[in-house]
């Protein structure tokens, strides 16, 4: 039995004016997402428990079959664990993104998708400030993403569960000043973003972007903080040997510490310009010797985050040729299979952020039942009678374990 889930992250949406009343999902042209659906069972799931910050680390937990509210500690922990970074069980982790503001307001989140090795320069600045405080390192990682730790020397840290820090993300065009760190240890958040400011400001290359019309980091964001997680490896819940295919940290992260195979995709940016192509390919040639693959595809959210229906669309259709076609085309060749098609969480374009509530699945293979479902769509996921309040539990149905 081969078993394979593609995610579109964050793909699912609101209706648009712009797409003259459907969700991005209505309006691409998706056949083969449609065949999924034609083929066995469409329904609903909620993967991100309403107390908790909706985003793909509690989302992508969720439809791994981990009920978050039990597992995570924090994104951060997870882009650690992507690195081969071991963290100790009083270390904690903090994502640190290189950030624009403007005026008080965050203008990007991704200082302008500023590129990997300006991104480790302006990290590198910030740990020679830090070069006498031994708890502090700096972790430069991909573009904007970066990471911070706190290595603890005593089994101590100043960090609590009461620690509160906000995603840069879910604050595009807003005043910075109302989601600043709060809680045990956000004045040495506070303190080392303030720090960066100063130093960001006095460097040359990083201020040569603007001759270029380019966005220069203007400072770092600190937030997404937690100590290592305890996850049961997924061979012993689900019995089937597992691959990941994706361009982000997190989920790499996450695929380290079920046990799975990280594979590696040239081409593969994690930005709207990936190689889906490539990863169709990839992900065919990983079932070959792997029981199941996830696929995660991030351009549907980065398009949401920008506010692009059109990109959104673009995106959607993409994964729907170059990667659910052609891997649900291998698996019939294969025998008896499970194909899942669902996103993490909703981003809406309206917003620019991800949002709680209901995204759509779409399953078929051996022995899924057929329903009467003839799209993937978000309206149709709703009309079905098929939801799953606890996203975790998705996993389950899926692997046929009751």
């Amino acid at each position: 039995m081969k078993y394979a889930l593609i995610i579109p992250d964050g793909c699912a949406d609101e209706p648009q004016a712009s797409l003259d009343g459907k969700t991005p999902l209505q309006a691409a042209h998706v056949p083969h997402m449609d065949a999924v659906a034609t083929a066995g069972e469409v329904g609903q799931t909620d993967n991100v428990p309403e107390s908790m910050p909706s985003g793909s680390d509690v989302g992508t937990m969720s439809l791994f079959g981990y009920d978050p509210l039990v597992y995570h500690t924090g994104r951060a922990p997870l882009e650690a664990a992507a690195q081969g970074i071991e963290l100790s069980a009083d270390d904690w982790a903090i994502r640190c993104n290189l950030v624009t503001v403007s005026e008080g307001r965050m203008q990007s989140f991704t200082a302008g998708q500023i590129p990997n090795d300006l991104g480790a320069h302006l990290v590198g600045l910030m740990q020679q400030a830090c070069c006498g405080d031994p708890h502090w390192k700096f972790h430069p990682g991909v573009s904007y993403r970066n990471l911070l730790l706190y290595r603890s020397r005593d089994g101590k840290a100043p960090f609590a569960e009461d620690t509160f820090s906000v995603p840069p993300h879910d604050i595009t065009d807003q005043p910075i000043a109302e989601y600043l760190p709060m809680g045990s240890g956000a004045c040495d958040l506070r303190a080392l973003m303030e720090k960066s400011v100063e130093i960001f400001a006095a460097d040359e290359l990083n201020q040569s972007r603007r001759e270029g019309d380019e966005l220069p980091a203007t400072q770092i964001w600190l937030w997404g903080q937690g100590r290592r997680p305890a996850l049961t490896p997924f061979v012993d819940r689900f019995g089937v040997e597992s691959a990941v295919i994706t361009a982000v940290d997190l989920l790499r992260g996450i695929g380290r510490l079920l046990g799975w195979d990280v594979v590696e995709v040239e081409g593969a940016t994690g930005y709207i310009d990936t190689d889906y192509a490539a990863k169709g390919r990839s992900a065919i040639e990983t079932l070959k010797s792997k029981d199941f693959v996830v696929v995660h595809v991030e351009a549907t959210d980065e398009a949401s985050h920008e506010g692009d229906a059109e990109e959104k669309v673009k995106a959607l259709e993409q994964i729907d040729a170059h990667i659910v076609g052609p891997v649900h085309e291998y698996l019939r060749s294969q025998g008896d299979y499970r194909l899942l098609v669902c996103p993490d969480h909703p981003t809406f374009l309206r917003t620019k952020t991800h949002s709680h509530g209901y995204v759509p699945f779409a399953m078929c293979g051996t022995d899924v039942p057929k329903d009467s479902a003839e799209s993937y769509d978000e309206i149709v996921a709703a009309s079905t009678g098929l939801t799953l309040d606890e996203g975790h539990r998705l996993m389950n149905r899926f692997f046929a374990r009751g």
